[in-house]
């Protein structure tokens, strides 16, 4: 892997400056891919960029930037897009600073400007060096997320694509699953999952597998699915069900036959409950009856005290006796038989007598 310190002109980077909604933002005679397209929309407010121009004027030390070399010899950003686009919207007259514009400035206060350098280090190599290299840097500022370092290791026609369906506002993943997928589009949370999805979690193995795939239509169809089967089996909405795992459930179940009314009913029931503590859960549990899922609400410490008095410290089932600290709270009834986390259904165990039960 190579990494190298450049010093880059002002000039130079906003030379070739173009903004256009299909294209995504270029720069530097057209080489720098600025913000490919429907990536993480333009956040700085009228305060930031304008301090972004304040440190050029005064000719301070604009914090460092990090591209990544394509395979075309061509660049993207990895850090430094919003600070890029500032400069770049200031010197083609996007907005003024100090209530004037670029091109209202004085030659020599254009020139101190446009010969400014800025300090970029430019990364090139093999993507598991890129991504390595992405990950342990120290990047100034908001930091970037996984999946937004994953899209410049493995930038290409594949992922240029896969953007325009999951990382812009209102693209046609949010219109779909806003309701069913936690996270944000333009931080990239959309395109994670979809791809976490579709690859059974090995993420950075697909990526790189279809990196120069011409179309990320793949992707697209196995999250339509995903979400169409949800909305299926579960037509009944509710808050909780945003960011369950539904392309795992989806793995396991989507070609067994399942009754959607049966399901709803017992939903309807576990949401009732109040010895289910999470419940978002419940929608894994009624496929797979795993109660880890559900966080059954747990006997607290006075419930306890309680049954331990009344028992004297004697475990219901091997008659020694216990300290306190030496027992554990059980259901005599089991919470999947109807049993409830109350005193009358509870009894103190020792731990060994208590593990043994459970294993049962």
């Amino acid at each position: 892997m190579e990494i190298k310190l450049h010093k880059i002109t002002v000039r130079d980077l906003t030379n070739g400056y173009a903004d256009n909604a299909e294209q995504g933002v270029k720069a530097y005679g057209g080489k720098l891919d600025v913000r490919p397209p429907y990536q993480r929309e333009f956040v700085y407010g009228d305060k930031q960029r304008a301090a972004v121009i304040d440190t050029l004027t005064q000719g301070f030390p604009l914090n460092v930037m990090y591209w990544a070399t394509r395979d075309d010899g061509t660049f993207e950003i990895i850090d430094g897009q919003q600070r890029t686009i500032s400069i770049c919207q200031y010197v083609h007259g996007d907005f003024a600073y100090f209530l004037r514009y670029f091109h209202n400035l004085q030659e020599d206060e254009k020139e101190q400007i446009l010969n400014y350098e800025l300090q970029v280090y430019i990364c090139s190599g093999t993507d598991s060096e890129k991504l390595k290299w992405f990950e342990t840097i120290n990047i100034a500022g908001e930091k970037l997320t996984e999946q937004e370092l994953r899209n410049a290791v493995y930038a290409g026609s594949w992922v240029s694509d896969a953007k325009r369906y999951f990382s812009k506002n209102n693209c046609a993943a949010y219109g779909l699953a806003s309701k069913y997928v936690s996270g944000s589009p333009i931080r990239q949370d959309y395109l994670e999952t979809a791809i976490r999805w579709i690859s059974k979690s090995n993420i950075e193995v697909y990526m790189g597998n279809h990196q120069h795939d011409p179309n990320a239509v793949a992707l697209w169809n196995h999250f339509s699915s995903v979400i169409n089967w949800v909305k299926a089996i579960f037509p009944k909405y509710r808050k909780e069900m945003k960011g369950v795992d539904w392309g795992t459930l989806y793995e396991k179940y989507h070609e067994k036959a399942l009754d959607a009314a049966a399901l709803e009913t017992e939903v309807t029931k576990l949401m009732m409950d109040s010895d289910v503590q999470k419940k978002p859960g419940i929608y894994p549990y009624v496929l797979d009856r795993d109660e880890h899922h559900l966080g059954i609400r747990a006997f607290d410490d006075n419930t306890k005290r309680e049954v331990y008095e009344r028992q004297q410290g004697i475990c219901k089932i091997c008659g020694k006796h216990f300290e306190i600290e030496q027992m554990e709270a059980d259901h005599i009834t089991p919470w999947k038989e109807g049993g409830r986390t109350i005193a009358d259904n509870c009894q103190m165990l020792c731990r060994e007598c208590n593990r043994r039960k459970g294993g049962k």
